[in-house]
């Protein structure tokens, strides 16, 4: 096995959590390589809706957000599968982009700022001995000071390290598949309509160029009752809504087929593994109906970065390191994820929804404070 250069950080993943790291990092003047597995620019299963919390943040690390033109989204539809709805003004709002526009210009700010990007290449195994991290990645190895893990919704280093939500049998918060069109139809530009279906839901938001982003979450095992044939879930099931079936029957679908992924886990996650320090999806996902996965990988990042900056100055010890990004990291998000559990659960069962829907029509606060509790500040 070829063993390369020592550096200061190596990120495992490629997404917004692990490119907005390596750039602050690289930033400060530390070496710092990040491993992704694709090629960019490449489309992501993702809902692509970003809160309002981190528009200063991105703009800051060198995104010109202002200049995009992209849609402000600040109204809320959700339907429930027999078609009752509710409507809300979200009180911060966000902002719609694709992640194959927003990764693949984060990428282009790494490399400029220094960052080295391992494109297509799988890391196999991390390791920590003599207090330094071995990254293997096919015949090669590095190692680096710190390694994060950035490597989203589930990876085979989350196998390799036999972390626990891994470990569990398929279950109520574990089993999920989700699935991505991008769309041209007739819907409001500043509004984002989550439309509850049996055992799941689909949102749809505009990001740039006139497109739209439907992109839907649902159980394994509806599928599976669909002979595991997407087309046949989409028309038995997710139709028996009066809007999607709308929807569905309007629309005119951009990809050949649609962008998957399995068995997703909404199970609590670790923010250290073996003096790994996780953030993004690998830390812990929040329910994507409550529309801030994205905002909370780079607002992670972040808190991931306030901490192994000074240590790789050697300001901190790794122990203050690790203890104080768990602290952090939790005190910012706990809450979200956990009422973004609370709701998932509130979204299963079609009779459950259907009534949650009418019971929250003539209490419109009720749906205001659940979307307050799953929205952070601006950081």
């Amino acid at each position: 096995m070829t063993t390369t250069h020592t550096y200061d950080a190596a990120i495992v993943g490629g997404g917004l959590a692990g490119l907005c790291l390596s750039i602050q990092l690289a930033k400060e003047g530390h070496r710092v390589i990040l491993f992704e597995k694709e090629k960019y620019p490449f489309h992501k299963v993702c809902g692509e809706y970003i809160s309002f919390e981190c528009w200063n943040f991105l703009e800051e690390i060198g995104v010109p957000l202002s200049d995009w033109n992209l849609p402000h989204i600040n109204n809320l539809l959700v339907s429930s599968p027999s078609g009752q709805t509710i409507k809300r003004r979200l009180p911060l709002g966000g902002f719609g982009i694709s992640r194959y526009k927003l990764d693949a210009f984060l990428a282009e700010l790494a490399r400029n700022a220094g960052v080295e990007i391992k494109e297509e290449t799988k890391v196999d195994n991390v390791w920590f001995s003599n207090a330094i991290f071995h990254v293997q990645y096919g015949t090669a190895m590095c190692r680096a000071k710190q390694v994060c893990g950035t490597f989203g919704k589930r990876s085979n280093l989350d196998v390799k390290l036999k972390r626990s939500f891994i470990q569990k049998k398929p279950g109520k918060f574990n089993n999920y598949i989700a699935v991505k069109y991008h769309i041209k139809t007739d819907f409001p530009r500043d509004h984002i309509a989550l439309h509850n279906f049996k055992n799941g839901y689909c949102g749809i938001s505009q990001v740039e160029d006139e497109k739209y982003c439907l992109c839907y979450l649902t159980t394994a095992q509806n599928l599976q009752q669909c002979d595991n044939v997407i087309a046949q879930l989409e028309q038995n099931i997710l139709r028996r809504n009066p809007y999607l079936d709308k929807l569905f029957g309007a629309a005119t679908f951009l990809y050949p087929s649609p962008l998957t992924i399995a068995q997703i886990s909404f199970d609590k996650k670790t923010q250290l593994e073996h003096h790994m320090l996780m953030t993004g999806d690998a830390a812990g996902m929040i329910a994507p109906l409550c529309g801030n996965g994205m905002s909370m990988a780079m607002h992670g990042s972040k808190i991931a970065f306030q901490q192994i900056h000074p240590f790789l100055q050697g300001k901190i010890s790794r122990y203050e390191m690790e203890s104080a990004y768990q602290i952090n990291w939790n005190t910012t998000f706990q809450k979200r994820l956990k009422t973004g559990r609370r709701i998932q659960g509130l979204f299963g069962r079609e009779w459950l929804t259907n009534y949650f829907i009418r019971l929250m029509q003539p209490f419109p606060s009720v749906a205001d404070r659940l979307i307050k509790q799953t929205h952070g500040e601006p950081f």
